[in-house]
C-alpha cells in the first residue's frame, strides 16, 4: 500500500471547534499529514495556541471567528476560509457542546443549546462547505458523533438525540453528495478526558466502572484519533460514504463479564 494514499499535501481543511480538545487533536493530524489547515472558534484569541503548533509543522493556518449557533457567522466563516486558501477539500465538523442533566430537569433553553449546536450547527456548516465542494467535484466531510450516536446514557438525553442525529445525516448527505465526489462520513469516539468531560475523570470510581465497560481496558486517548481522522480525509477512505465509524476502545459491544466456570 503506498503512503501517498495517506498524504494530504495540497489540500486545505476546515476544522470547527479548533481551539482544544479534540478539535484540536484533529486539527494538527491534519496538518501533520499535510493540509494546510482553517481553524474556528468563536474567539478567535482562543486559536493562538494551535494556530502555532500548526505553523510550527511547516503548514499554513487561518483562524475564524465561528458561532456555529449563528447562520450568518457560518455564512461568513465559511466564506472567509474559502477566500483565504481558495479552496476547502476537507470538513472536520467537531464543534459541539453538552449540559448534563437528567431528563426531568432539562429546560427547553438546554434543548435548543445543545440541538443547536450539535446538530443544526453543523448541518447549515455542511451546507455552506457543500456549496464549494460540489461545484469543485471533490471533497471529504467527516461529522464528528460520539459513542452515544448508537448508545444511550443516563444524563445525556438531549445530547445523544443530537449525537443520533448526526449519524443520520452523515447518512443522508452521503447520498446527496455523492454523485457530486463528495464523500460523507460520521467519526464517533468513545470516552475520551477532554476539557468537555474532565470533571467525569476527577472521580477514581467512576474511571474504574468506566474502564471496566471498555474490552481495551482504558478510555481513549486523543491520539487514538490521528490515524482514523487522517484516513477519513485521505484518498485511502476515496470509496467508504455514509459510514460511522466508532473509535471507543470497543465499548459499544455493551461489555458484559462472563460468569466463571464452574468445574
Amino acid at each position: 500500500m503506498s503512503a501517498a494514499l495517506f498524504d494530504l499535501t495540497g489540500k486545505v481543511a476546515l476544522v470547527t471547534g479548533a481551539s482544544r480538545g479534540l478539535g484540536k487533536t484533529f486539527a494538527l493530524a491534519l496538518a501533520r499529514a499535510g493540509a494546510d489547515v482553517a481553524i474556528t472558534s468563536r474567539t478567535l484569541t482562543s486559536l493562538d495556541e494551535t494556530r502555532r503548533a500548526i505553523e510550527a509543522l511547516g503548514r499554513r493556518c487561518h483562524g475564524v471567528v465561528l458561532d456555529v449557533r449563528a447562520q450568518a457567522s457560518i455564512a461568513l466563516a465559511v466564506a472567509e476560509a474559502h477566500a483565504h486558501f481558495g479552496r476547502i477539500d476537507i470538513l472536520v465538523n467537531n464543534a459541539g457542546c453538552n449540559i448534563r442533566k437528567p431528563a426531568l430537569e432539562v429546560t427547553w433553553e438546554d434543548w435548543n443549546t445543545i440541538l443547536d449546536t450539535n446538530l443544526r450547527g453543523p448541518f447549515f456548516v455542511a451546507q455552506a462547505v457543500a456549496r464549494r465542494m460540489v461545484a469543485a467535484g471533490r471533497g471529504r466531510m467527516i461529522n464528528v458523533g460520539s459513542v452515544t450516536s448508537v448508545a444511550g446514557y443516563a444524563g445525556l438525553g438531549p445530547y445523544t438525540a443530537s449525537r443520533g442525529g448526526i449519524r443520520q445525516l452523515t447518512m443522508s448527505l452521503a447520498a446527496e453528495w455523492g454523485p457530486h465526489g463528495v464523500t460523507v462520513n460520521c467519526l464517533a469516539p468513545g470516552w475520551f478526558k477532554t476539557a468537555q468531560t474532565a470533571v467525569l475523570y476527577e472521580d477514581p470510581e467512576w474511571v474504574a466502572y468506566l474502564t471496566d465497560k471498555i474490552p481495551l481496558r482504558r478510555p481513549g486517548r486523543p491520539d487514538d484519533l490521528v490515524g482514523t481522522v487522517v484516513f477519513l480525509a485521505s484518498d485511502a477512505s476515496a470509496y467508504i460514504t455514509g459510514q460511522l465509524l466508532l473509535v471507543d476502545g470497543g465499548i459499544s459491544v455493551n461489555v458484559t463479564r462472563a460468569l466463571p466456570t464452574k468445574k
